[in-house]
């Protein structure tokens, strides 16, 4: 920004290129990180080269990494570490070293993230923006290759399942829920009538996790949505909203009934539908199935303390471990995993008090901590250790508990500085 000098002496200041302000280029840099993490179809994908280059240029801006969010920043430094120690116990070093890496990189993504709100908490409404129109639009891919409604549309599909944008069905389906959540939110707070626009949106990201056929996303999406629910309905004084609220969930059950009837109207949705419904399938209680591999990798992590290696128990079992917890002890050994668990839980705990105190973002508050507490027990069934969005999620949790942290620091601050003032006023009248 150029200053020049008025012949009168006043400083002048220059207005910006093209009419863009560096306060609005933050902003939509910042709407931008969130938009791309909807797409990781390959790898390295758009959103972590962009956040490479983002995280660089704010902390030459001068994004400050406060001792509010330090326990984010210790256990994540801590179970990457864990990562790298484990590294030289694999067979390939190679892959190894670029997995304990990658979880290094999702490591400072969620720090930025957590910079970034505990300075400002508002910026959340930038970050919901970005990553809904982000969602919907992986949501219509998913949908077009599931139904194939354009010649290569198909490459959005993986097994017969919605893709969309993402690699897998299974982080393609959890990604959605947030987003969706936060719609519901506006139909649960809002004049019902002024938010009705968010109902093709919203049954856009419904639908999307339905044909995503992934049983850890219906779970993520129920669990989430009860708690959320449970919390409105808490938190809500008002004898009438609250009477609003009820309204408002029969009416949801009904929608999203239709939704599903419509769905399953299709005979190639049904099918699917009723062989993904069953709670055990096949890979779970086979000889070397999920339920059997957890106890072998309970006894390996008993002998193992620094861990196997990246990637080590899916090449000698055949299969990952399809448990977060047990994977960051086999891959991170007990350092990476014992700071994992700990992570998880301060972060749950932490975040808790948030949900029923009166801030403007207190609405994204709680429908983030709805689906983090979700995903922490989904985490029991898949690995989760490399979602991106999960990353962002403990970011967010941590840039909002930071930014509480901050408030009541500044409030305490002023309230003992304004007896001094008072009395330093009252003798300065004497």
């Amino acid at each position: 920004m150029t200053v020049w000098a008025a012949q009168d002496g006043r400083a002048l200041t220059a207005p910006p290129p093209f009419g863009l302000s560096v306060r609005s280029l933050g902003t939509g840099a910042l709407w931008l990180a969130a938009f791309l993490s909807a797409f990781v179809i390959e790898e390295p994908a758009p959103y972590e080269l962009y956040m490479v280059a983002l995280t660089v240029i704010w902390l030459a801006c001068g994004l400050k990494l406060r001792r509010e969010f330090a326990p984010l920043i210790v256990l994540m430094m801590v179970f990457t570490a864990g990562g790298l120690a484990s590294v030289p116990f694999a067979e390939d070093f190679g892959d190894a070293l670029m997995y304990a890496a990658v979880s290094g990189f999702l490591a400072i993504t969620a720090i930025f993230y957590a910079a970034i709100l505990s300075d400002k908490p508002e910026r959340s409404r930038i970050i919901e923006r970005g990553y809904i129109i982000g969602a919907v639009i992986a949501a219509l891919f998913g949908i077009a290759g599931y139904f194939n409604l354009f010649p290569g549309a198909e490459y959005f599909t993986r097994f017969d399942r919605a893709r969309g944008t993402f690699q897998d069905p299974n982080v393609f389906g959890p990604f959605l829920v947030l987003p969706t959540l936060l719609l519901i939110q506006r139909l649960l707070r809002g004049p019902t009538l002024r938010n009705l626009h968010v109902l093709l949106p919203l049954s856009i990201l419904l639908l999307g996790i339905f044909l995503s056929f992934s049983r850890g996303a219906w779970g993520v999406l129920l669990a989430s949505l009860m708690l959320l629910y449970t919390i409105q309905l808490v938190t809500e004084q008002n004898l009438a909203r609250r009477g609003r609220l009820i309204l408002i969930g029969m009416a949801g059950v009904f929608f999203c009934a239709l939704l599903m009837t419509v769905a399953l109207s299709f005979e190639v949705v049904s099918d699917m539908f009723s062989q993904r419904a069953r709670l055990v399938q096949d890979y779970d209680g086979g000889r070397l199935g999920r339920f059997a591999r957890y106890a072998i990798g309970f006894q390996l992590v008993m002998e193992h303390p620094l861990g196997l290696g990246a990637l080590e128990f899916g090449k000698t079992f055949g299969e990952d471990e399809h448990n977060v917890y047990l994977k960051a002890f086999t891959t991170y050994g007990w350092m990476g995993g014992i700071a994992y668990i700990v992570m998880a839980i301060w972060t749950a705990c932490a975040f808790l008090p948030l949900i029923f105190k009166s801030r403007p973002w207190t609405p994204f508050i709680q429908a983030v901590f709805a689906v983090f507490v979700a995903h922490l027990l989904l985490s029991v069934v898949i690995d989760t250790d490399h979602w991106r969005h999960l990353f962002m999620l403990y970011g967010l949790a941590w840039g909002l508990i930071a930014a509480d942290k901050l408030e009541r620091r500044n409030w305490r601050r002023s309230a003992l500085q304004t007896p001094h003032s008072c009395l330093t006023s009252r003798a300065s009248k004497r």
